[in-house]
C-alpha cells in the first residue's frame, strides 16, 4: 500500500484535533472528488512500519483526539491489511483515542455483504473503528454545512453499536469525542 499524505493537525475529518492518513488507491472515482490525485494506487510513498511508528508518535500528545483514515479508499482490498496492522498497534497504544474512517462503499451493502476481499481482514478493520462515514461523494448532493462529510447521502455510522445490533446505527454523539456510544 502507498499513502498520499499524513496530516498531523486535522480538524475537518472527525471531532477534535486528529491525525489523518490519506491512503492511495480508489476505484470509485467520484465526480468532484477533493483528492483525485489519490485515486492512483501507486501515488505517494510506501506505507511501512516506519510510517506506522511516525503516526504513533504524532498521536502521543493529549490534545490529539484520534486517528482518521481516508483517501483514496481505506476499504480497497489491497489497503485493508496494512491498515489493520496500523490499527492493531494504534489501539494497543491509544485505547482511549477514537478511530474514524471514510469510505465510498456502503456499510450494509458492500462491506457487510463481504464484497471487499477476505472477510476476516475486513471484519478486523471494522472492529477497530468507532465511526465510519460511508457512501460515495455525490457532487449534486454536496453540502458545505454538513459536519464531517461532503454530501448529504453520506452517513456517520457508530460501528461498535452497528456490529453489536446487526443493523446500521447512526452516530449521534455530536458533542462527544467520536468514540460513538461508548462515551
Amino acid at each position: 500500500m502507498n499513502y498520499a499524505e499524513i496530516k498531523n493537525c486535522d480538524i475537518a475529518n472527525g471531532p477534535g484535533v486528529r491525525i489523518s492518513l490519506f491512503v492511495s488507491g480508489c476505484t470509485h472515482r467520484c465526480k468532484g472528488c477533493f483528492n483525485e490525485i489519490a485515486w492512483d494506487f501507486d501515488y505517494g510513498q510506501p506505507f511501512t512500519q516506519e510510517t506506522i511508528d511516525y503516526i504513533l508518535s504524532l498521536s502521543a500528545p493529549a490534545y490529539i483526539r484520534g486517528l482518521t483514515l481516508l483517501g483514496g479508499e481505506p476499504f480497497e482490498p489491497q489497503n485493508q491489511g496494512p491498515l489493520v496492522d496500523l490499527l492493531r498497534q494504534y489501539r494497543a497504544k491509544y485505547p482511549e483515542k477514537s478511530v474514524w474512517a471514510f469510505t465510498g462503499f456502503l456499510y450494509d451493502r458492500d462491506i457487510l455483504e463481504k464484497r471487499l476481499g477476505p472477510w476476516d481482514v475486513t471484519r478486523e478493520l471494522l472492529s477497530y473503528l468507532d465511526v465510519l462515514v460511508d457512501g460515495p461523494f455525490i457532487e449534486e448532493k454536496k453540502d458545505l454545512m454538513l459536519r464531517f462529510r461532503g454530501s448529504s447521502n453520506q452517513r456517520l455510522i457508530d460501528v461498535p453499536a452497528s456490529l453489536r445490533e446487526g443493523r446500521v446505527v447512526l452516530w449521534a454523539d455530536w458533542q462527544g469525542d467520536g468514540r460513538g456510544m461508548r462515551t
